[in-house]
């Protein structure tokens, strides 16, 4: 680092050193900066060496070492004002706000020093001639911290009724401090009303929107407005994390969190910040900070989570309750010595307060990537409630119940009653006969699974010692079935069932048992046959089909017009026509297939047996989508979400609404698309499968709020997306994607850098693609980007890349574009202008060598003209640029007459195109107009003005205002009036110098 021997260098450094990432670095870098001010002896350098001190200080964790500069520069102040410039006068009194703050964040400081101070900011304000808007901002300040509520809203009134001034503070921070009392008093909707033209970004400052998002979340939570939260959280978290000085407002990100059932991403932003435990250079923020961890780490015990792992003050391992008791200790310590400091328990009560909060929110989606900690969110399955006291011959009624209706909650009523049974041996009453014990059996091996089939024999030998051959076979026959589902052969489980098949069939022909037993037995042999159908390939297939087609039609054979109001027989004539839509579909015939899965659909819930109907919608919503029918898709999939309720699985569910998603953003709607894919995304966090599926629906999810140019928002999911995407897993393609709208968002952002190094990976992968046309794309983008990041031989070469990249695919326009661009950016270098006019000449060269082999395609060729027209009016506007002030005058005049020489041509170019280009041949006329005052042609310019109003007057008529529709509708046509009204005007004021 270089030794600073002059002022100038000094102010560099400073400049240089304030760009640099808030934290203790850049405050060590002033430090040093205000020892070489010192030995350069210039009181005005030492004076602003110690604003820079002052200024990093505020902006970092060590805002108590602000006191000791301050107290110097007012020494310096009050010795020698002379020694001050206005700016630094400015100054001075401009931070005696930092200063009356600071001292209320530091409980060290006596409140009488604190008041003291404020009526010494008081009488110099007045002395300066400064209104007293920033005095009372102050007393509201101290007001409200200490309790006084009558102090604090007469204070917080005076404010605003104070006249703005020179020292009050910028719009957006008083719009926040205002915001943040009505909030404070339980008036979340005026704290939003005030707090909006800051997150419109009417108001903005270094500090702002983010403290505003910060302090939106929790009133938003309150009035039930969710999404705005969600987008509150997302935007203002990414402002936020890496400005080291806004701990107050990353713990209302922390809170957030906790609030929200988002407990996981609350441990991942404790985790980013481990010095924001221990920091100790602004005591308020971090009482602030410390509530919150005691928040959210309470959570996580309360949902028996207390011995899990958690990020926390680095030395030691930490475990959830260990940290809450560490936290909350540390933060009532830290409250206690402010409440000394004030006389009040306001600080502490308000502490407390915080950190007994119970969540506003079970569970909001935030669509970005968060392992959910063990047992926090686990789906709870449905239980049949147990009432104290319930005889066994009750239990046994309601499981029988939900069992012939076919509830999803039968299985565990009936494993309540074998609770109840197991507790009850001995009692009176409490004795279960066969029939009931093998009921038991059976929905045992139905919770079972593929892992029930010996469960369903003892559930057989049960129905026969009950005397009930027919459920003994049907049970036997499901026992078959299941075997298949563990993947047995398929063989072995046919030759199972024919037994009882055989058995059955002659049975209810002899009248010894009823069509519910033996559709049982059908339906399993008809499954069993259908997992035939799913293993077949080859020569085989076709008899599979058959005989599954067959076993399903004796199926429904039997049942049809037998149901009566026996809704299992019902299911099985649903599930019966279901097969046949599977079939259907096996066989080629989508439309067949799909008309019966809606018929099965439309049974199920007839039947009121809405869950069972989710699986074929689902299927139906496919085939819809494949036949081109989108309004079907999209019914399909918003009764499937419906049907299935709480019984879908969580997987399921996001494949549900990521398809929906998808149907949806197909027609447009990205808005509704986006909550689908969020709840796609949510539910695969859910499932376990967030790297997987819960990746893909986070990179649909960004791609929609791209759509809507929410780019905050949309970067932060599409960076949590890329953390998981894999190109084995996800496709190559789903990478370069996620990366592009990542940049793009990036660029919207205002973060070139970042936008660059996106769009060049993506590149890079796009490098190996047969098709060159993204790759391309990518560079070019990625250019742009690195010029606007001021890296502008970067961007040089990346423009020359994707030039030859547009090259090689035959695209003119690209590589036109590239030309330009890089001429530009030659322009900027030293001794480029002959380089710049070099690039600017072959972009011109380009268009015409295309032209000229593009007369058979119209369409074509006139874009090309627009182009070559647009690049003539560049080139002149990059001559135009070019002529230096410091140049003698032939040379400025030389460069001038080439400048306009190119905006005739591109005026006449845009003539040849009729009214397609009416705004562009008026831009450049005026342009061109302009161009003939500096030349001392004041008549020429004149013709050029008159020229624009008659093109406009012969396109929209003699208003002023738009006429129309089109072109005009974007005020283009009144702007371009009176551009050309003035420049009329300044060439019939000015005098002719051309000597012609």
């Amino acid at each position: 680092m270089s030794e600073i021997r002059d002022f100038d260098a000094l102010r560099r450094a400073m400049a240089e050193n304030g760009e640099r990432p808030e934290g203790p670095a850049r405050n060590a870098r002033a430090e040093q900066l205000l020892a070489e001010a010192e030995r350069l002896n210039i009181p005005l350098a030492v004076i602003e060496a110690l604003g820079h001190q002052l200024k990093v200080y505020n902006y970092s964790s060590e805002k108590d070492k602000m006191f000791v500069p301050f107290a110097r520069l007012l020494r310096l102040w009050d010795e020698r004002p002379g020694d001050f410039d206005d700016y630094e006068t400015h100054s001075l009194h401009w931070v005696f706000k930092w200063m009356s703050a600071g001292m209320l964040d530091q409980p060290h400081v006596p409140l009488a020093s604190v008041e003291k101070w404020l009526g010494e900011m008081e009488h110099r304000y007045r002395l300066a001639g400064h209104s007293e808007r920033a005095v009372r901002s102050a007393e509201f300040s101290v007001a409200a911290h200490v309790g006084d509520v009558p102090r604090a809203e007469r204070a917080f009134a005076a404010w605003l009724a104070a006249d703005r001034d020179a020292m009050a503070d910028c719009h957006a921070c008083e719009l926040h401090g205002q915001g943040w009392w009505q909030a404070e008093r339980g008036r979340d909707e005026e704290a939003l009303r005030l707090w909006a033209p800051v997150l419109e970004g009417e108001y903005a400052c270094a500090h702002e929107p983010h403290t505003v998002l910060a302090s939106s979340l929790v009133p938003l939570l309150r009035l039930g407005r969710l999404e705005e939260a969600r987008a509150h959280h997302l935007r203002g978290f990414r402002l936020v994390r890496p400005m080291e000085s806004m701990r107050g407002a990353y713990a209302d990100h922390v809170e957030f969190c906790a609030l929200t059932g988002n407990e996981a991403r609350g441990l991942e932003l404790l985790a980013e910040r481990p010095a924001y435990f221990t920091d100790d250079g602004h005591p308020r923020s971090k009482l602030e900070f410390l509530s919150v961890v005691v928040l959210l780490t309470e959570r996580l015990s309360g949902l028996g989570l207390g011995g899990q792992r958690v990020p926390g003050p680095a030395g030691r391992e930490w475990t959830a309750g260990e940290l809450a008791a560490h936290a909350r200790a540390e933060a009532l310590a830290l409250a206690a010595r402010f409440d000394e400091r004030n006389g009040t328990e306001y600080v502490s009560d308000r502490a407390r307060a915080r950190m007994a909060q119970r969540p506003l929110v079970e569970r909001l989606p935030l669509g970005v990537r968060a392992v959910r900690p063990a047992a926090v969110g686990a789906p709870v399955p449905a239980v049949v409630a147990e009432p104290a006291g319930s005889e066994l011959p009750d239990l046994l009624a309601e499981a029988r119940r939900l069992s012939d209706t076919l509830r999803p909650q039968a299985v565990e009523a009936w494993a309540a009653v074998a609770r109840a049974a197991e507790g009850a041996q001995g009692a009176a009453g409490g004795a279960l006969d066969a029939r009931d014990r093998a009921e038991i059996a059976e929905h045992e091996a139905i919770a079972l699974g593929p892992q029930g089939a010996e469960t369903f024999e003892r559930a057989a030998e049960l129905y026969a010692e009950a005397d009930d051959p027919g459920e003994s076979l049907a049970a036997r026959a499901r026992g078959a079935y299941v075997r298949a589902l563990a993947g047995e052969d398929v063989g072995k489980a046919l030759a199972a069932v024919a037994g009882p098949y055989d058995d059955v069939l002659a049975l209810y022909a002899e009248g010894g048992t009823q069509v519910r037993q033996a559709a049982g037995v059908l339906m399993a042999r008809a499954r069993i046959l259908m997992r035939r159908v799913h293993e077949a390939d080859g020569p085989m297939a076709e008899t599979v089909l058959g005989e599954a087609e067959a076993a399903v039609r004796e199926l429904l054979a039997l049942v049809e017009g037998r149901t009566g109001d026996d809704v299992r027989l019902t299911a099985r004539l649903a599930e019966g026509h279901a097969m046949l839509g599977e079939l259907a579909t096996h066989s080629g015939d989508v439309e067949a297939g799909a008309q019966l899965f809606a018929r099965a659909a439309a049974e199920f819930t007839g039947a009121g047996l809405p869950w069972f109907a989710c699986e074929y919608e689902a299927r139906l919503a496919g085939l819809a989508h494949h036949l081109g029918d989108m309004a079907e898709a999209e019914r399909a999939l918003r009764a499937a979400l419906e049907h299935g309720g709480p019984v879908l699985e969580p997987v399921g569910r996001a494949q549900l609404h990521l398809q929906l998603a998808e149907v949806v953003g197909e027609r447009g709607q990205a808005a509704e698309a986006a909550e689908h894919a969020l709840e796609a995304a949510h539910w695969a966090d859910e499932a376990g499968e967030g790297p997987t599926f819960g990746a893909w629906a986070r990179h649909q999810l960004g791609g929609y709020l791209v759509r809507l140019g929410r780019w905050a928002e949309a970067a932060e999911v599409l960076e949590s997306a890329l953390a998981d995407l894999r190109e084995e897993t996800h496709g190559d393609g789903a990478v370069v994607q996620t990366q592009w709208w990542l940049g793009d968002c990036l660029s919207e952002l205002g973060e070139h850098r970042d936008a660059a190094e996106r769009r060049l990976q993506a590149a890079e992968i796009a490098r190996h693609w047969p098709e060159q046309h993204d790759h391309a794309t990518l560079a070019h983008l990625a250019a742009e980007s690195l010029g606007q990041a001021g890296l502008h031989e970067e961007a040089d070469r990346a423009y020359a890349r994707a030039g030859e990249l547009w090259r090689a695919l035959g695209n003119v326009h690209g590589l036109v574009r590239s030309l330009r661009a890089r001429a530009w950016l030659a322009l900027r270098t030293e001794d480029g202008t002959e380089g710049a006019r070099a690039l600017m000449a072959g972009a011109v060269e380009e268009c015409v060598d295309a032209l000229a082999v593009t007369e058979d395609d119209e369409e074509a060729r006139l874009r090309l003209v627009a182009e070559l027209g647009d690049t003539h009016r560049q080139f002149g506007d990059l001559l135009a640029r070019s002529a230096a002030e410091d140049a003698d005058d032939d040379s400025i005049r030389g460069a001038l007459e080439e400048a306009l020489s190119q905006m005739a041509e591109a005026v006449a170019v845009f003539v040849a195109l009729d009214g397609d280009a009416l705004h562009a041949r008026t831009g450049a006329e005026l342009a061109a107009g302009w161009l003939e005052t500096d030349l001392g042609r004041p008549a020429r310019a004149a013709a050029r003005a008159r020229a624009v109003l008659r093109a406009y007057a012969e396109a929209y008529g003699d208003e002023t205002g738009n006429e129309g529709e089109g072109e005009g509708d974007d005020g283009t046509v009144a702007g371009r009036r009176a551009e050309a009204e003035q420049l009329l005007q300044v060439a019939l004021e000015q005098p002719d110098e051309s000597g012609a």
